[in-house]
């Protein structure tokens, strides 16, 4: 059995040259019968039983050697009358010519075995009409004949002879135009499989002019007809295109100088049209020469090509991307079906694709590479012999990773003959792989390497492979002495051994493994009454009920779905609920439950995050199935040797020194490139079936809190629709019974998911796109939307990014600990009643009682019942609001609580722009001011000389008291109030209270404490500091647009020029609308009346900080708005009115104050505009490298069916989608300066990591220690001036015009072509720069501060 096994995979192997010799040649146009006949094979080879399909003898079916020729010689008569044709068109002097539109559509790729009535790139639906004399060609006139052919070849040279003969008396005479005759459109069937051709004929006659116009006429013709034909001359069909896109080219030209047939005198006829000529000939030698200047601007020779020609601009089309969909839900299927350990399915399901033409050309390598690796597994070389024959059936080639389970399959069989490995390995060398390759490039699970090596050394004993792990990437600019320079590098080190490193290592993969974490709610502290215990022992006792229900229906849910696909092949939702244990599926709908907050939850909101706990448990369970934890666990062990500071100093950043061991550790299974695919629509599509299991099935009894009531079972999840705006949102709803038990319970126990909260160790370092941060739980290195892919898309193919990989890694490096002091004071306001003012949310209990009336009572009035029903309305509305405050602050404190005694990590990932954030939801610094007070460094360093006077000024910018003082300013009144700053730390809550009217209280408290211990220590120089102190940028958006723009004013006016105070734009904003209000008072005015004394600094300053990043009016509005209902002595009726006059008078000021940026956001805003109408997304490349695309498309609405709701989802992501023109230019100037300064943070992160500093940032604000604030400060305004001593608006000029502009239309009278110059002469005028010296920022002290 075994020879038989491996004579099948000889002879499978050896299929494919034996193809490609005898049928590639084959024509592709005149391929019925062969395609008919290899296509039945094909099929009659699939239908046959495994032990038929193993006997058979691999055979084609080749065509005769006559008809073979005669489709050759038929294919080359008519490749060379296309030539002809073509050649004509290039060397006619005269465009009174006739032509005739010829296209052909394009037939699929030999060996596929697919009709092109079913190729993806036809369309049946639209049949191609040319003009022809309105003649229609039916089926049998479609066949070539060359005979026919060149007697109309012959016809017309003999016309455009005659024509050149008269040319001379041509010249001296203008002639009448005639009329393009409208072609008819007509049918007719080809053959089956081929899309139909109309050919019809239509003469178009320009009238001549002076023989130098006509020349450059006919250069720019010919020009365009030479570009299109040497870029399609490769195909029949696409030469017969380019000879229509010359015809059509010319009637263009032709038309652009057209007279209107009017009855008028023959004489001004002849004027009005010479006149027209000289114009358009002038028009067109003016515009060629701008084409030609502005191309020569950017370095680029003028090319004649058509946008659409080029590659990089076509926008996917509908079909070819709604195939992108469609293969990932195939393969996360399949990959589905073989990790629940059904390998029927899963090869039922591939032969069933296989089958169907239509559904084969959805089919890659990679699915077929599945069911290969599967039977690799059991060593099986016969099957997998047979998936290489489908291969060829499916007209795909073999990978990489197909040899690797073949080798691995040889490996695995000890009877493996020598000669069958070697005629893989020939076929490997013949296909352009190596074995090296294999080793270098595929992905491994368990034991696969190990064996492909030992299938390997059967062969050759001495084989080791050659990884290779060259990096000969290019490094942005900014960086490259960074990387090649590092003598002067002083990395940092963890305060911790290796042995502790290595068990807080431990402690984090199991907490990862569990997927799921409980931990003691700071809700806990309070006593536990007797009702407490009761509805605490109720809801446990139903939970368990629950349990056992869910049980059973998932069960029998899974024995309805197993055999429905068994007819109609299409993927169900069987397989991915065996993926993990079905208890694993009843625990995550119980959280979910548990979870669900007493007003409810979207449908849609519910079903993904359920979709999202069982993919992300689904993923752990592969990595522990794959074998990655143990390699896993080795591989961080060394790397801690790095981390900890009782081992040796290295020069290498974590990033190179995670690589390195990988590839010292190479054995084994893979780390990366093995991550399951879940596809955003099967997840909701599996959560949505969770859901309808849980709303079916959970029931409660009515008397379970009230025995008077009857007894009776009710749902304890309702499904229900509300409206959200002018929307019907489906409402998952639990019944108040259960919102009743829960709120009683006050539960002692949270859980969490274990992604929520923050990592016991170091994170894993970003060394590739799909590999960093946790250490089992997937995690996305740039956040998206649901179901966007082009990010990702364009991470992976980037050239280099490891800059910004190293600047994440950087920050998720510095550890943190809780100031225990500070959350005891929290928590206990917390468990009181909670304070507005401290920003503590108070419980349910002080929430407004919801009015309870009759609505058919007829004593109500129907404006009092309206009143009535608003009050109803507003109640509900706060009571929702308070809850998901109290919640929230009950999560974030409960996991501070939980950390007290521990230090941890937040690994970071970033946004589409670049901007970086933690991981961790819910507790990070770049929460509110509660969060980010209870935050230290893990790591203390002593004050030094000037640490205690940065304390101080810290303290005093967290009042925000002090804006406009200087740093000695702030330092005296610093001093002035220690007597308030040490009773605050010692009486926070019974002394005189003075941190609680700081700005930012709760970390003025926790900064009050550290003062108090550092004065009152013996040497406050030597004093351990544990406290971040921040430096915050001066309006950051419009420091870079003011560096952009070299403004010298605006740079003024945010601190990047040197000045004794700091300049404050917010309270000169402020000031300026204050004057703005005292004369609209004086002109008596109401609304400026009633704001007097009401417009301060914290009024406009956000409103001020966000009109950079492109805020409107209307969203300016809504922030003052927030800030008025803030005061408590405004009145509230005056609110929407006065928040719409100050929103006015703040842009007016704006508009004043800040001229040049104007200009730059004017530009950048413009170009978006013109660039997503002419159909593209924007998109650029930050100065590290990074690349950025906009993610706003027009939005279509999916509909996803479900017996409980029919989901509308609305994609505002699809590449599918033309671009949304108000989004893309809206946010472009925003998006362009938020990458701008992640930019800036990210070489200070990387600055300050060599010089051995602790670096957080919150965005434009950096943290770090006391003791080294001058030494950041210091490499922050470097970064900076390095930064923008980089041409980038230049840059970004030219990368714009490169990709959008690097041809141009053909239509040279068209509105396209006019968008189209339009903008290239926008992208190519740069907005001109002011006189600003840049390096004067290294000398501002208040550009951070």
């Amino acid at each position: 059995m075994s020879l038989l096994r491996v004579c099948a995979f000889a002879k499978c192997l050896n299929r494919r040259s034996l193809f490609e010799r005898c049928a590639v040649r084959v024509s592709l146009q005149d391929r019925c019968e062969l395609c008919v006949s290899i296509r039945d094979a094909a099929v009659r080879r699939i239908s046959e039983t495994p032990w038929q399909l193993q006997r058979r003898n691999v055979s084609f079916v080749f065509p005769k050697r006559e008809d073979a020729k005669k489709r050759v010689l038929k294919q080359s008569q008519l490749l060379d009358v296309l030539d002809a044709r073509i050649q004509q068109l290039q060397s006619d002097t005269v465009l009174d010519v006739q032509h005739a539109n010829v296209q052909f559509v394009k037939a699929p790729s030999s060996g596929r075995g697919v009709l092109s009535g079913n190729d993806p790139q036809s369309t049946p639906k639209e049949n191609t009409v040319l003009p022809n004399s309105g003649q229609t060609v039916d089926k049998g006139a479609s066949k070539s004949n060359p005979s026919r052919w060149m007697e109309k070849l012959n016809r017309e040279e003999n016309k455009i002879l005659k024509k050149q003969q008269n040319l001379p008396q041509k010249l001296n005479k203008n002639v009448k135009e005639k009329p393009i005759a409208k072609s008819k459109s007509s049918k007719s069937s080809l053959f089956p499989g081929t899309s139909r051709k109309t050919i019809s004929k239509v003469k178009n006659t320009v009238p001549l002019v002076d023989s130098r116009t006509h020349m450059e006429l006919s250069d720019v013709t010919r020009a365009v007809v030479s570009s299109t034909v040497s870029s399609t001359a490769a195909a029949a069909g696409a030469a017969a295109a380019a000879a229509a896109a010359a015809g059509a080219a010319a009637a263009a030209a032709a038309g652009g100088a057209a007279g209107t047939s009017h009855k008028v005198s023959k004489v001004k006829q002849k004027a009005s049209k010479n006149q027209t000529l000289k114009k358009t000939v002038t028009d067109a030698k003016d515009g060629a020469k701008e084409l030609k200047e502005l191309q020569k601007k950017v370095g680029k020779p003028v090319s004649q090509r058509t946008s659409s020609n080029n590659p990089e601009h076509l926008q996917p089309d509908n079909e070819s991307a709604a195939c992108v969909d469609a293969q990932l839900s195939i393969q996360s299927y399949l990959e589905a079906c073989v990790c629940a350990g059904d390998f029927e399915r899963a090869q039922k399901f591939l032969l069933s694709q296989h089958r169907v033409i239509s559904r084969r050309k959805l089919l890659n390598t990679e699915f077929y590479n599945v069911m290969m690796r599967l039977w690799a597994k059991k060593g099986t070389l016969n099957q997998i012999g047979r998936i290489f024959i489908l291969l060829e059936e499916a007209g795909l080639k073999a990978n990489l990773a197909s040899y690797s389970a073949a080798l691995e399959c040889m490996g695995r069989n000890p009877n493996c003959s020598p000669n069958v490995i070697t005629r893989c390995l020939s076929q490997m060398e013949e296909d352009g792989f190596s074995i090296d390759d294999v080793f270098s490039e595929c992905v491994f699970q368990q034991d696969e390497r190990d064996l492909v090596l030992k299938a390997m050394q059967i062969v050759q004993p001495d084989y080791q492979p050659i990884l290779n792990t060259s990096t000969n990437q290019s490094l942005p600019s900014l960086v490259q002495d960074y990387y090649t320079q590092r003598s002067d590098h002083h990395y940092p080190k963890l305060d911790f051994t290796q042995e502790e490193l290595q068990e807080r290592f431990k402690q984090q993969l199991n907490m990862e493994k569990e997927c799921t974490i409980t931990i003691d709610s700071v809700e806990a502290a309070k006593p536990i009454t007797e009702h407490m215990a009761k509805m605490r022992e109720l809801l446990a006792d139903q939970r368990a009920r629950w349990q056992k229900i869910l049980l059973q229906a998932l069960r029998d849910s899974k024995v309805i779905l197993a055999n429905t696909s068994s007819k109609d092949f299409r993927p169900n939702l069987y397989p991915y609920l065996c993926v993990l244990e079905d208890r694993e599926y009843v625990d995550i709908m119980i959280q979910c439950i548990t979870n669900m907050p007493p007003s409810g939850e979207s449908l849609k909101i519910l079903a993904a995050d359920l979709g999202n706990r069982v993919y992300t448990k689904y993923c752990v369970r592969q990595k522990q199935h794959n074998q990655t934890v143990d390699k896993l666990n080795n591989i961080y062990n060394n790397y801690t040797d790095m981390l900890a500071k009782d081992t040796k100093e290295y020069d290498v950043l974590p990033r190179e020194q995670w690589c390195k061991l990988v590839t010292d550790h190479s054995s084994g299974p893979s780390l990366q490139g093995a991550e399951v695919n879940l596809p955003y629509i099967v997840s909701l599509e599996l959560g949505t079936f969770m859901v309808d299991m849980m709303v079916k099935n959970l029931k409660i009894n009515t008397d379970i809190l009230n025995p008077a009531f009857h007894k009776k079972l009710i749902p304890i999840l309702y499904h229900m629709y509300t409206f959200r705006s002018t929307r019907q949102v489906g409402f998952i709803k639990p019944h108040p019974i259960l919102s009743q038990m829960q709120q009683e319970a006050m539960e002692s126990k949270l859980t969490f998911d274990s992604y929520v909260m923050p990592m016991l160790c170091p994170p894993l370092p970003w060394t590739s796109v799909k590999f960093g941060a946790y250490l089992l739980t997937p995690t996305k290195l740039m956040r998206s939307v649901d179901g966007a892919t082009q990010h990702e898309v364009l991470l992976e193919n980037c050239q280099n990014i490891h800059a910004v990989l190293d600047s994440l890694n950087l920050l998720g490096n510095c550890a943190w600990s809780i100031n225990k002091p500070l959350l005891d004071i929290i928590i206990s306001i917390f468990n009181d009643r909670g304070s507005y003012k401290l920003d503590i949310p108070p419980p349910l209990s002080e929430a407004p009682k919801i009015p309870h009336f009759n609505a058919q009572d007829p004593t109500y009035t129907s404006s009092e019942k309206a009143h009535m029903k608003r009050e109803v309305i507003n109640a509900r509305k706060k009571c929702n609001e308070m809850h998901s405050l109290r919640m929230d602050a009950l999560y974030k404190l409960s996991i501070a609580n939980h950390m007290r005694d521990k230090h941890f990590w937040f690994p970071h990932n970033m946004d589409f722009r670049g901007r970086t954030y933690p991981c961790p939801p819910y507790f990070n610094h770049l929460g509110s001011d509660v969060t980010r007070a209870l935050l230290l460094f893990a790591e203390g360093k002593p004050l030094g000389p000037k640490g205690l006077d940065w304390l101080k000024i810290h303290l005093v910018n967290l009042t925000g008291l002090k804006k406009r003082s200087s740093l000695d300013g702030r330092l005296e009144y610093a001093n002035t109030i220690m007597e308030d700053i040490l009773d605050s730390a010692d009486n926070p809550l019974d002394g005189k209270k003075w941190w609680m009217s700081a700005d930012e209280p709760w970390q003025a408290l926790g900064c009050c404490m550290e003062l108090a211990k550092a004065v009152r220590s013996p040497d406050p120089t030597l004093f351990i500091s544990h406290f971040p102190v921040h430096q915050d940028g001066s309006c950051n958006g419009l420091q870079h647009y003011a560096a952009l723009g070299r403004d010298v004013i605006g740079a003024t006016s945010v601190n990047l020029m040197p000045c004794d105070v700091p300049q404050d734009v917010y309270s000169g904003v402020a000031q300026q609308v204050e004057e703005f209000r005292l004369r609209d008072a004086k002109n008596g005015l109401k609304i400026a009346m009633v704001l007097d004394g009401f417009i301060s600094r914290k009024v406009v300053k956000q409103t001020v900080m966000t009109v950079v990043y492109g805020v409107t009016r209307y969203g300016g509005r809504l922030q003052i708005e927030k800030r008025l209902k803030e005061i408590d002595e405004f009145p509230k009726d005056h609110v929407w009115e006065a928040s719409h006059y100050l929103v006015r008078l703040v842009f007016n000021g704006l508009k004043e104050m800040f001229t040049g940026t104007r200009e730059i956001q004017d530009w950048l805003t413009e170009s978006a505009r013109l660039i997503s109408k002419s159909g593209h997304t924007v998109e650029w490349v930050t100065p590290l490298g990074l690349p950025v695309i906009q993610p706003y498309h027009r939005t279509r609405i999916k509909v996803l069916k479900n017996t409980l709701q029919h989901i509308h989802l609305q994609i505002s992501h699809d590449i599918k989608q033309r671009p949304d023109t108000v989004k893309q230019k809206n946010a472009f100037p925003p998006n362009f300066i938020h990458s701008l300064d992640s930019t800036h943070m990210m070489l200070t992160a990387l600055r300050c990591y060599s010089a051995g500093l602790a670096f957080v940032s919150v965005h434009d604000c950096f943290w770090t220690h006391a003791l080294t604030v001058d030494t950041m400060n210091k490499v922050c305004r470097e970064q900076f001036v390095a930064l923008h001593g980089q041409p980038i608006l230049q840059e970004l000029s030219d990368s714009l015009l490169k990709k959008y502009c690097s041809g141009t239309p053909t239509e040279a009278k068209k509105k396209k072509h006019q968008e189209f110059m339009k903008l290239m002469r926008l992208l190519a005028k740069v907005p001109e720069t002011g006189d600003f010296d840049l390096q004067r920022v290294k000398e501002s002290t208040y550009f951070f501060s």
